[in-house]
């Protein structure tokens, strides 16, 4: 039986693709945001995306335009980190970066009452390592959304080794009451999804670097065979190629297998600019 949510107010630092995500999701749930990042553009940006997630489920006859109205209501956006002084629970939404997650996280636990949870949404760094920067790493715990944020109802949780048994059923109270199918992971590096999907893009990049098929029979054999919405390689294309690669080095230098070396094809696509989607190239042309 799960509890009903104690959290009211989330805050979520970041207003791009993921944080505007989490954002229209929290709101839409009932529950008031606080969305903050560095600059006006940035704010308003991340708030007109959220319009328009929400003007295509009406033209879907999934909401009103007056829930639209409700739930936008419900979203302040702001450049100041003073506004999140409501939130039960802050989130931080930032680019995939250490350096800046570790800035940003310094900065709200400075700021923030200590009772305050502080969540991080990384697909890959470490919770336990990310806590430490902060007095509260009891109060402090992974919230990996999966984009898109309002479409997907993934969330993991993750566990940092100091996090406490009170933050995790906040949390995972709170993924219930969005919507969303949370579950439970230990630290480690890629959680469970990420550990297990990039070294699957991996190995069909060996598949087709070794000639075995064609990119377009390997990806039908995935999705034929094992049910999979899309292939492999067009899934790559679409987290691009560069992310796949980074992740795959950070296996090897966090486990020091060698079942997590990257393909040499993956390396050379790279090395290409080959990047997928977003370069227009990258298994396949775009």
């Amino acid at each position: 039986m799960s509890q009903p949510s104690s959290i009211r107010t989330v805050g979520i630092v970041g207003a791009g693709t993921m944080g505007n995500g989490i954002a229209q999701a929290c709101a839409v749930a009932g529950v008031n945001v606080v969305m903050v990042d560095i600059s006006d553009a940035a704010v308003a940006k991340g708030v007109a995306a959220i319009s328009g997630s929400l003007d295509r489920l009406i033209k879907k006859e999934k909401m009103t335009a007056a829930e639209k109205d409700a739930a936008l209501a419900r979203v302040t956006g702001s450049t100041r980190y003073d506004d999140l002084n409501k939130a039960d629970l802050v989130i931080e939404a930032a680019t995939e970066n250490f350096e800046l997650k570790v800035k940003i996280l310094k900065q709200l636990d400075a700021q923030l009452a200590p009772q305050v949870i502080i969540a991080s949404n990384t697909s890959s760094i470490s919770i336990t390592q990310l806590a430490a920067v902060t007095g509260r790493p009891e109060r402090f715990i992974g919230m990996h959304f999966f984009n898109p944020v309002p479409m997907m109802a993934l969330v993991e949780i993750i566990r940092g080794l100091q996090t406490s048994d009170d933050t995790h059923a906040a949390v995972h109270a709170l993924a219930v009451a969005l919507g969303k199918s949370p579950i439970t992971v230990k630290n480690a590096p890629g959680f469970v999804v990420n550990r297990i999907l990039v070294p699957m893009i991996n190995e069909a990049l060996f598949v087709l670097a070794e000639g075995l098929a064609t990119p377009e029979d390997i990806d039908a054999g995935m999705k034929l065979g094992c049910n999979q919405p899309i292939g492999p390689l067009a899934l790559a294309d679409m987290i691009g190629l560069d992310v796949c690669l980074a992740v795959m080095e950070v296996y090897l230098k966090e486990f020091g297998d060698s079942k997590y070396r990257p393909c040499p094809l993956l390396k050379e696509l790279v090395a290409a600019g080959r990047l997928g989607r977003k370069t227009g190239h990258g298994v396949y042309r775009y």
